[in-house]
């Protein structure tokens, strides 16, 4: 079963090592300059870089790098200064490599770059609601025209522990009649699922792979292995790339051939980065995300700015209430209507809403 993954807040750090013939110099005192650094930063800032040098080295020269990117140099130890609008979200590693002659020393740093965009808070009205699947893990939900695909786990762990069965299915959506499904083997927990040019793809969960299925025979054409080995969350595409998540606080953008990283970005808010990022919907260029054991939907950027945050909360006490009820877990855009059809994890309920901006 996933577990919530809390934030690690990273504080303000510094490593550093120094190198003559390649070997460790005790003696050395070079460090990043802190006093002309914040711990945190946002993506409209300079940040000023500069060593700390005690002993008077006199440097030839200095590089610096973001994440072992290098971001510039400068002679002697100059200040660098350096615009953060094209970095990442989260923690940054910063290293400084000056150079003296032959010798060689090296500093380490960190600091945080989050937004510096205050979310808004909108509501939501129920439009209608229908039956849903009690027995549904429901872990992705996404409109494939007027019918819904919606991708299970098998909800092992839970409640009374029934263990179920990871599936991908056709649903009606205002009955809630499984009009097609696929369950999977025993051995594979589905997760996130969507649909790509007329191609289903549906996500694992430990099995470090997912699979690409015809739309309409459910037949499996390919199994396509993650870029690394790591979990599967969420998934969604904006038409063109795969978006998928990994229960971390990063959303990875894939090409859809091959699933292999074609870019990631770090979900942020003013004074930290999000966990547990699962189910997806992509919406007129924003994207719409359940955060695992949160009974809310946070509204993000690609690039990771979350600009608005609903509570849903209330919903969860209108279903069934049973031993395997699990949390809020499930949304999907009806482009027709412009509501979201929402529901949960083993809820016997589905609701259609429209958000309130």
């Amino acid at each position: 079963m996933k577990k919530y993954k809390y934030l690690t807040v990273f504080a303000l750090s510094l490593l550093f090592v120094t190198c003559n013939d390649d070997k460790k110099n005790e003696n050395s005192s070079v460090l990043i300059d802190t006093t002309q650094l914040k711990q945190t930063y946002s993506l409209n800032e300079p940040i000023v870089l500069q060593l700390k040098d005690d002993k008077n080295t006199g440097f030839d020269s200095v590089q610096y790098f973001i994440n072992d990117v290098k971001i510039g140099s400068v002679k002697a130890n100059d200040a660098l200064k350096f615009n953060l609008n094209n970095q990442k979200y989260g923690s940054q590693n910063i290293k400084a490599v000056a150079y003296k002659g032959k010798d060689t020393f090296e500093a380490t740093s960190q600091v945080n770059i989050f937004t510096d965009v205050t979310p808004a808070i909108y509501t939501y009205t129920i439009v209608n609601t229908y039956p849903h699947d009690i027995k549904a893990y429901t872990q992705g939900l996404e409109f494939y025209g007027d019918i819904l695909i919606e991708s299970t786990g098998n909800g092992e762990g839970i409640g009374t522990r029934t263990r179920g069965k990871s599936s991908i299915r056709k649903v009606n959506p205002k009955t809630g009649e499984v009009v097609k499904i696929k369950e999977l083997d025993d051995t594979i927990f589905g997760e996130g699922a969507t649909v790509l040019n007329n191609k289903l793809y549906q996500l694992t969960y430990q099995n470090h792979e997912g699979y690409v299925y015809n739309i309409d025979t459910f037949e499996k054409e390919q199994t396509l292995p993650y870029f690394q080995k790591m979990e599967g969350w969420g998934l969604t595409n904006d038409g063109t790339h795969l978006f998928m998540t990994d229960g971390t606080d990063k959303v990875y953008k894939l090409d859809p051939a091959t699933f292999k990283k074609v870019d990631y970005f770090t979900v942020s808010l003013t004074d930290r980065t999000v966990p547990s990022v699962n189910e997806l919907e992509w919406v007129n260029g924003e994207i719409y995300a359940n955060f695992y054991g949160q009974d809310a939907i946070g509204i993000f950027k690609p690039d990771g700015t979350v600009v608005a945050v609903i509570d849903m909360s209330d919903l969860k006490s209108k279903v069934t209430q049973h031993p395997d009820l699990d949390v809020l877990n499930g949304i999907a855009y009806n482009k027709k209507t412009n509501t979201f059809f929402v529901t949960g994890k083993n809820w016997d309920k589905m609701f259609e809403i429209k958000i309130n901006k």
